[in-house]
């Protein structure tokens, strides 16, 4: 018996219904191994990467089109081969650029304040800092070596200061355990002047090493809570010890501490006599500079 002529038209119908909404789903999509047939290099380099687990990533959207995810729809440009038939990241605006990444990474804590930070307002994209095709940095050259070397490329004289005689050691790609500009500084932006971190609640990220200059204390000292460190230190490096502002204690203090009258300062002979060199090191008396917990006058 022969079968019913009508089954092959339906499936026929159902088979073009259902490729249709296939193609209305995926308009003008390649696929990553397309791309990759012409930019082998920068396909291989590209899989390492953390982008590259777009292309198994379903919950995204992306699969199988990572790199359509930046570039937009590619089947145009691999059957033409014009630059003009893909975007090109690194030739949009700033502001396009930004506004394609935050896509994704909107949501991360680490990119709160990126529209209002000081690189947006500048222009800074975010591929001048990030190439999206390349794997981490090699084993040989640490991550916080890699960003201060990013960094520098811009921020030359901050970058500079890191060569005087009193300074935070920077990690060079040789040292262990040096620092980075990322331990101070969100580069994508934040609240805080600068970019800076915070640490705990709310305080200057430098208590997050200098932990015993942290309160809370019974005594404080107005400027460590109100104004922060860099009152008195100079925190990329200076020429004086303990990276201070100016090259002795008294002047140092002085900035503040010049109305005191007869105390310090004032017309000899003061209890302070500036004149006697065991008054001009504060410090030698006040040495719990940064907070006491059992002397207003900071002497212990």
């Amino acid at each position: 018996m022969r079968g019913d002529p009508v089954a092959p038209l339906v499936l026929g119908i159902a088979a073009l219904v259902f490729s249709g909404a296939a193609q209305a789903q995926q308009p003008g999509f390649a696929g990553s191994e397309t791309c990759a047939a012409c930019h082998e290099d920068i396909g291989k380099a590209f899989q390492k990467s953390r982008h590259g687990a777009l292309d198994k990533d379903k919950a995204r959207g992306w699969e199988t089109r990572a790199c359509e995810s930046c570039h937009g729809p590619g089947a145009k440009h691999a059957e033409s081969g014009a630059p003009a038939d893909i975007v090109n990241p690194a030739k949009l605006a700033p502001a396009q650029v930004d506004k394609n990444c935050l896509t994704c990474h909107r949501g991360q804590p680490t990119h709160a304040g990126r529209i209002q930070s000081g690189h947006a307002r500048n222009q800074v994209a975010c591929v001048s800092c990030h190439s999206m095709h390349k794997p981490p940095p090699e084993v040989a050259l640490s991550k916080a070596a890699a960003a201060n070397q990013q960094c520098a490329t811009c921020h030359a004289s901050e970058a500079a200061s890191f060569q005087r005689p009193f300074g935070h050691k920077l990690a060079n790609g040789t040292g262990h355990g040096a620092m980075s500009c990322l331990d101070c500084h969100n580069p994508h932006g934040g609240f805080p002047k600068s970019g800076l971190r915070s640490f705990a609640a709310s305080e200057p990220g430098c208590l997050r090493c200098h932990g015993d200059k942290r309160g809370p204390f019974a005594f404080e000292h107005a400027p460590v809570r109100l104004e922060g460190c860099a009152s008195c230190h100079v925190p990329h490096g200076a020429s004086n010890p303990r990276m201070l502002a100016r090259n002795e204690i008294v002047p140092q203090c002085l900035e503040c501490h010049a109305n005191v009258g007869t105390a310090a300062g004032g017309v000899p002979p003061a209890f302070h006599d500036l004149r006697s060199a065991r008054f001009r090191n504060c410090t030698t008396c006040h040495v719990k500079i940064h907070g006491s917990h059992v002397n207003r006058a900071f002497l212990r």
